[in-house]
């Protein structure tokens, strides 16, 4: 067992890392391939970070390609992205800008993807490459981390029959999955125990980030933690805020998160939250380099209560960080939210900022329930979303394609 593996043993369980290797061994040497739109910022790209060198180290031979666009371009995938979640949009020379960028990537990346035994597509932004690679001879899997329950239709019409062209598709959730002529899996999203992000960290260290960015380790502190996207409801965060304080003297919160180099809308709504905090008192809004791992990771640790008031939501991986630090989380019920926080269990599933309000003001009240939610949630994550699940997933995937076993799997 390599050194990493056996990491993740100490916390999955050496069944766990057993059961990896078994999988992985009759695919030792597999080309694999992920395609994404961006190398920071956003979970997909967490993700990847993590998922790759794991591949690589149960001998399959992983790699992962970034999309390279245009301002055009990813201003298309953004509508893309807006459509996908429901929002009307509309495209007109951004189309064929999204084409071409897919024809140029196509053309770079040609013989890696032809030569790839599996192709992960992650998201629309690489949807099209298929398209451009004619003679390709392996498997390729169009991977979902979107909430697709109820897309603007005539967006979803021009994507299908490039989605639908791939050998399979892989979604969050059931509610997402679209009517696609391939085999469909259902596989959430996971979070890596050993990356910066989750780790343990010394008090003292906890400490010392709250004292730079002027937060009071004395008082209450609620903290989201995301992109500043319209979908994720920061300025509903804020009006939450504003209520509970009401009840909770000295409560403080926190809005941080960063950009990322595929969502030309982030420096808008940054503005928007800017403005709305602007007057009030302990509002803290940090705009976070993609490499501040360590200092998110302090902020959920410092939280007596972690946000995540989302309208619509793959999946949203910073609750799955949060409950792993066995912090309550008070999550938008939408998406996959609904996974992670078991209402009343690991925390509070609200659809308002005034829900959101009173599940805040309760929280702070009873210290006993935090820490049930919070050991509760713990356990949930550590049960069902650490990063050997999704992997183990994967090479399940892989598999039922590559090697036809769509029914059972044999391992030696």
């Amino acid at each position: 067992m390599s050194p990493l593996l056996a990491d993740h043993a100490a916390l999955a369980g050496a069944d766990v890392a057993r059961q990896l290797e078994l999988l992985a061994a009759p695919l030792r040497g597999l080309k694999v391939v992920h395609v994404n739109s961006t190398r920071r910022g956003g979970g997909v790209a967490e993700i990847l970070e993590q998922m790759v060198p794991l591949m690589g180290e149960l001998g399959l031979d992983a790699s992962w390609e970034v999309m390279e666009g245009t301002p055009l371009f990813y201003r298309c995938t953004k509508q893309f992205h807006n459509a996908l979640q429901g929002q009307d949009v509309t495209l007109g020379e951004e189309l064929a800008a999204y084409e071409q960028v897919n024809a140029d990537n196509a053309a770079r990346l040609r013989p890696l993807l032809e030569a790839a035994d599996v192709v992960f597509v992650h998201d629309p932004q690489p949807a099209a490459l298929l398209s451009q690679v004619p003679r390709r001879r392996g498997k390729w899997i169009w991977r979902c981390h979107i909430d697709v329950s109820h897309p603007f239709r005539p967006v979803w019409r021009y994507l299908r029959p490039l989605v639908a062209a791939h050998d399979a598709s892989i979604f969050s959730l059931a509610d997402f999955a679209q009517q696609l002529p391939h085999p469909m899996f259902l596989i959430p999203p996971s979070i890596d125990p050993l990356a910066q992000k989750n780790i343990d960290l010394p008090p003292e260290e906890i400490d010392a980030c709250c004292q730079r960015y002027g937060i009071d380790r004395e008082r209450p502190l609620a903290v989201q933690v995301s992109r500043f996207d319209r979908f994720k409801d920061p300025v509903g965060v804020i009006r939450a805020f504003t209520m509970a304080r009401a009840f909770v003297p000295g409560l403080q919160l926190v809005l941080a998160g960063g950009g990322a180099a595929d969502d030309p809308e982030g420096e808008l709504v940054l503005a928007a939250v800017q403005a709305a905090a602007r007057k009030l008192d302990d509002v803290h809004v940090l705009l976070l380099p993609d490499e501040a791992h360590r200092t998110v990771n302090a902020l959920q640790r410092a939280a007596d209560v972690v946000l995540q008031k989302s309208i619509r939501e793959g999946f949203g991986l910073t609750v799955t960080e949060s409950l792993w630090k066995g912090r309550p989380v008070i999550g938008g019920d939408t998406g996959g939210i609904r996974l992670q926080v078991v209402d009343h269990q690991t925390g509070f599933l609200v659809s308002s900022p005034e829900g959101a309000a009173l599940r805040l003001r309760y929280l702070l009240h009873y210290r006993d329930e935090r820490r049930r939610m919070g050991e509760a949630g713990h356990r949930h994550v550590l049960q069902n979303f650490l990063i050997t699940r999704q992997l183990r997933e994967y090479l399940t995937v892989i598999h039922a394609l590559v090697r036809g076993a769509m029914d059972r799997i044999e391992l030696a």
